[in-house]
């Protein structure tokens, strides 16, 4: 009977401490009075492929060890008309209003980051690409899916403002961290387009680049940008107040092969937050290449290899971490690798549609962003 009763009472205690677990690992937003760092990683983030995440939004602990958190499910949304699941083809927040929004081939998605609810999907006649939100949470850039223009938008809502017609193949949108200014760079040009946020209206403009302009970064002080460009295993940088572009840097040392996607050389730029270090992707080498960009032109240093192709860098919001497409967590001041992403199925994540948002009491309280921007004024 002893026996019996301690037995029951083991069971009891490891139920119990399963469940204290459960909830503090499970959902860590409202667990603690601290502040709680999370990684939301949206899925199908490479092309339509679901072997690398399948399809939602995957919540990862920052802090402990980016151990998976929870998937928010898009079961019914993000899909065709036939139901079949359609590549993500960018995330932003806004800490300041509490929304997520991933945008598909066709639709813009938006969740309650409390609830994790769906609020709207809204589809768009020309498809959507990678968005950009203001600062202020209030507007979204949304690029048609390589077609002649962005949409303009209340983010609120998803409600049509204005469009603006580059006629570049609208494909990737920065947003300026005053909100004064917003980045259109098209698959089909090698002009960048600089937009006012007054009147929402094409300001002036970049380049030409030498070939169509792919991912692309900005600096703080918002007087230069770092672009990818077609045939180029490096990048070339644009003086964003002359209009004209500068420097030309080839990476060294490394075969300029075909990658597996993007047809792009070097797809993926990033700048560290404190815009000591620009980071470039690879993907026929499988590498990060680091350049110190304390000098100008950057100087070509460490390369990192990486477990497949990347075609994306980001960086978390303290600038401590970098996070390559490829689902590898770097730690910045080391370039060690320290952690790989993976599902509640034990698969790997990978993904070029991912951001930090932090958390206080269960509220959002901080964002960052998919592009690598830097942010000294």
């Amino acid at each position: 009977m002893r026996e019996s009763v301690r037995d029951c009472f083991r069971i009891l205690v490891v139920a119990w401490m399963f469940v204290a677990c459960m909830s503090t690992v499970g959902d860590c937003r409202g667990q603690s009075t601290g502040r709680q760092r999370l990684l939301y990683v949206a899925e199908p983030g490479i092309r339509d492929y679901l072997k690398w995440g399948g399809h939602g939004v995957l919540v990862y602990d920052i802090d402990h060890g980016h151990q998976f958190v929870r998937r928010i499910p898009l079961e019914g949304y993000g899909t065709d008309a036939a139901g079949k699941v359609l590549n993500v083809k960018g995330i932003s927040a806004s800490a300041a209003t509490g929304r997520l929004y991933v945008s598909t081939l066709q639709q813009l998605i938006c969740i309650d980051l409390v609830s994790d609810n769906v609020l709207w999907q809204k589809s768009f006649d020309l498809g959507c690409d990678r968005m950009s939100i203001s600062p202020d949470g209030r507007t979204i850039y949304q690029p048609s899916f390589e077609k002649s223009v962005w949409y303009i938008l209340n983010a609120a809502t998803g409600d049509e403002i204005k469009r603006l017609e580059p006629k570049s193949k609208a494909h990737n949108t920065v947003y300026a961290l005053d909100g004064q200014h917003v980045y259109l760079a098209g698959l089909g040009s090698p002009i960048l387009s600089v937009a006012s946020t007054a009147d929402h209206t094409i300001e002036h403009t970049v380049g030409a680049f030498s070939d169509f302009v792919r991912p692309f970064t900005v600096n703080g002080a918002q007087t230069l940008v770092f672009a990818n460009v077609n045939k180029l295993l490096g990048f070339e940088i644009g003086d964003l107040n002359t209009g004209k572009i500068i420097h030309r840097v080839e990476i060294e040392g490394f075969p300029h092969g075909e990658p597996d996607r993007h047809g792009c050389p070097a797809h993926g730029i990033g700048l560290t937050p404190d815009e000591r270090e620009l980071w470039v992707c690879d993907g026929f080498n499988r590498r990060l290449h680091i350049f110190d960009a304390t000098v100008m032109p950057p100087k070509q240093g460490a390369s990192i290899e990486l477990r497949e192709q990347p075609g994306w860098i980001t960086f978390s919001i303290d600038g401590t971490l970098a996070y390559a497409s490829t689902g590898d967590v770097i730690d910045v001041k080391t370039h060690n690798i320290i952690a790989a992403l993976s599902d509640e199925e034990g698969r790997q994540v990978h993904s070029e549609k991912l951001l930090e948002i932090d958390f206080e009491n269960g509220k959002p309280i901080e964002n960052g962003d998919q592009f690598g921007l830097g942010h000294v004024k």
